[in-house]
């Protein structure tokens, strides 16, 4: 089995550097026809992957940032809050919100509308009560695996979800995201919760929306106000929870 994944391997390396020189041949023979604008000496830069008859896309990251942005689109927030998620969703969302991002590891990022400082997600240093808007995607499942420099804990998730729950106004709104299907850890990855385990440790917060890029993403992209059946059918899902706070 080993053996032939490894011969396919390298017979596809063999395809796509043949189709490679074929390409740059054609290439030189049409720069013959128009004006030279760059040096005739080229700096060789294979790339070799990227000939697919569709645009390739990794779903968690694609879809996930997406489905948070247009909830921020609905909720208008004064200001809002981001803890450690990917870095395109705060780049990109401060053109429009006001914008705050924390990570254990900061990010040196300068942008208006934008503030980038530490925070550690098990110890956060907000006041109870104190952030209406507030998100922390496809994180909670490395805290604690030391992964990303963070002191080893196998209940630093619990924890940093105390916190994000300590720390949501009353009325205030919480996204966040999870590898959803069959629990289990994947050290030092990430771990993989159940939708019933995600629920029952946000309690006692209202679940507003659950929507789920699925195992099967290609035809149906994210499914809005999916069913506990269909996170339960997932191996490597992605869960998308809309909390609010209703009681303090």
């Amino acid at each position: 089995m080993f053996l032939n994944k490894t011969l396919k391997g390298l017979l596809s390396v063999f395809k796509n550097y043949k189709s490679y020189h074929a390409d740059l041949k054609k290439f030189k023979n049409s720069s013959k026809k128009t004006n030279i604008r760059f040096s005739k000496r080229y700096n060789f830069y294979p790339i070799l992957t990227d000939k697919t008859s569709i645009t390739n896309i990794e779903p968690h990251y694609t879809y996930h940032p997406a489905w948070a942005a247009r909830i921020l689109a609905q909720t208008k927030p004064i200001k809002h809050v981001d803890i450690s998620s990917t870095l395109t969703f705060c780049t990109l969302v401060s053109a429009f919100v006001p914008f705050e991002f924390y990570d254990y590891r900061p990010a040196n990022l300068h942008l208006s509308n934008l503030k980038s400082e530490h925070a550690d997600l098990t110890q956060l240093h907000f006041d109870s009560n104190s952030i209406s808007s507030l998100s922390c995607m496809h994180t909670l499942e490395h805290v604690g695996l030391g992964r990303y420099g963070d002191p080893i804990d196998y209940d630093g998730d619990l924890k940093a979800m105390s916190e994000l729950k300590r720390v949501l106004a009353e009325g205030g709104d919480l996204l966040v995201v999870f590898p959803i299907g069959k629990p289990v850890i994947e050290y030092n990855a990430h771990r993989i919760y159940s939708y019933e385990q995600v629920l029952l440790h946000f309690e006692p917060l209202e679940l507003i929306e659950f929507s789920l890029i699925p195992d099967d993403h290609v035809n149906v992209g994210i499914i809005k106000n999916a069913t506990k059946e269909q996170s339960d059918a997932q191996n490597w899902g992605c869960g998308c929870f809309w909390f609010k706070k209703t009681k303090i």
